[in-house]
C-alpha cells in the first residue's frame, strides 16, 4: 500500500492502494459491479483499520470489534438498519459517518442477494489475526497455517463472487478457493520488502528451518541464496495452485469469465516478474504495468 502526503496536518492521511487486478472493471457484468464494489469496499476499508496509519494494536482491535458490530447490525432488521439501507440522513448516528459509505450499500447488497454473511466475518477474523500476530511478533509455523489464513482472508472474496453469479457447485467452489488462495500467496512473495519491515512475516517456520533461513536476514530484508531458493519454491507452489484452480474461467459464464481469466493471468504474471528478479524479492517489488495488458489479454483468449 501506497501513502500519500496529508493536505491537512490534523486530518487523516489519504491513503493510495496499488492492486494487481481489477475490480469491478469493464469486463464485470454491469449488474453487478455495484455490489462487487460494495463488497470490495467493505473489505478494503476493514484492511485500512488492520493496517493503515499508527493507531495501537489495541486501537486497531477495538476499531474492528466495533465494525464487526456494524456489520451486524447491517444483517438485522428493524428502524435503524433500515435508515442504513435507505441511505437516509440519521444513518450517520447508527453507524458514524466514518463508516455510513460501506454499510449502506453493503446492507441492499446482502438483503438483495443474500450474501452468506459468514464469509464477511471470516474476512474480519482475518484482519484481526494480523493485527494480533503483528502485535505479538509471531508469524506461521507451517504453510497448512498459512492456508487456514488464506481461506478466511482470501477465498471469501470468491466464494461471494460466485454467489453473486450464481455459481453453487462445490468443485467450482473448490477451484475458486485454489484461485484466490494462490492470489493471496502470490501477494506474500511479492511484497516482503514491504510486509517484514511492517513485522508481517509469512514465511512458515518449518520451511525457513529445511531451506536455512535465518529469521534475523528475514527481518533485515537481507536477501541471500537460502531464501531466493524458499520464495522460488513458494512461487512454484502458488503457480501450480493456481493453475489447478484455473479451469473455474469456464465454468464462469461471459464477460465475468472473462474478467477472471484476467485475474488468473494477472497472477502469474506477477509470478513470471518475481522469477526476471531471481526470486529477490526482499529488495525489490515486482509490479504490473500498463505495457503488460497486452500479454495477460494475449494469455487470456488461449486459456
Amino acid at each position: 500500500m501506497q501513502h500519500a502526503a496529508p493536505a491537512n496536518p490534523t486530518a487523516p492521511p489519504p491513503i493510495e492502494h496499488y492492486e494487481n487486478f481489477p475490480v469491478a472493471s469493464f469486463f464485470c457484468p454491469a449488474h453487478l459491479r455495484a455490489p462487487i464494489a460494495g463488497i470490495y469496499h467493505f473489505a478494503r476499508s476493514a484492511d485500512d483499520l488492520a493496517d493503515e496509519g499508527d493507531a495501537t494494536a489495541q486501537q486497531r482491535l477495538q476499531a474492528l470489534n466495533d465494525y464487526r458490530q456494524q456489520l451486524n447490525l447491517a444483517c438485522q432488521p428493524g428502524p435503524a438498519a433500515d435508515a442504513l439501507t435507505q441511505g437516509r440522513d440519521d444513518a450517520n448516528a447508527v453507524v458514524g459517518e466514518r463508516w455510513s459509505s460501506v454499510f449502506a450499500p453493503l446492507r441492499r447488497t446482502i438483503q438483495t442477494w443474500q450474501l452468506p454473511v459468514a464469509l464477511l466475518h471470516d474476512l474480519l477474523d482475518a484482519f484481526v489475526q494480523d493485527v494480533e500476530k503483528t502485535r505479538d511478533g509471531s508469524g506461521y509455523a507451517t504453510q497448512a497455517e498459512l492456508l487456514d489464513y488464506c481461506r478466511r482472508s482470501a477465498n471469501p472474496i470468491g466464494r461471494l463472487l460466485l454467489h453473486l453469479y450464481g455459481v453453487t457447485d462445490a468443485k467450482a467452489l473448490s477451484m475458486s478457493d485454489d484461485v484466490c488462495s494462490a492470489l493471496q500467496l502470490i501477494n506474500f512473495w511479492q511484497d516482503p520488502s514491504r510486509d517484514l519491515p511492517r513485522g508481517r512475516n509469512y514465511f512458515a517456520v518449518d520451511d525457513c528451518a529445511r531451506f536455512g533461513v535465518a529469521l534475523a536476514d528475514l527481518q533485515a530484508c537481507q536477501q541471500n541464496p537460502a531464501i531466493s531458493n524458499l520464495i522460488a519454491a513458494y512461487a512454484a507452489a502458488a503457480r501450480a495452485r493456481m493453475l489447478k484452480g484455473s479451469e473455474l474461467v469456464h465454468l464462469i459464464p461471459g464477460r465475468a469469465g472473462w474478467e477472471l481469466r484476467l485475474v488468473v493471468q494477472g497472477g502469474l504474471r506477477i509470478l513470471d516478474k518475481i522469477e526476471g528478479l531471481h526470486f529477490a524479492t526482499l529488495s525489490q517489488r515486482p509490479t504490473l504495468k500498463w505495457w503488460d495488458a497486452p500479454v495477460l489479454l494475449w494469455r487470456a483468449l488461449w486459456m
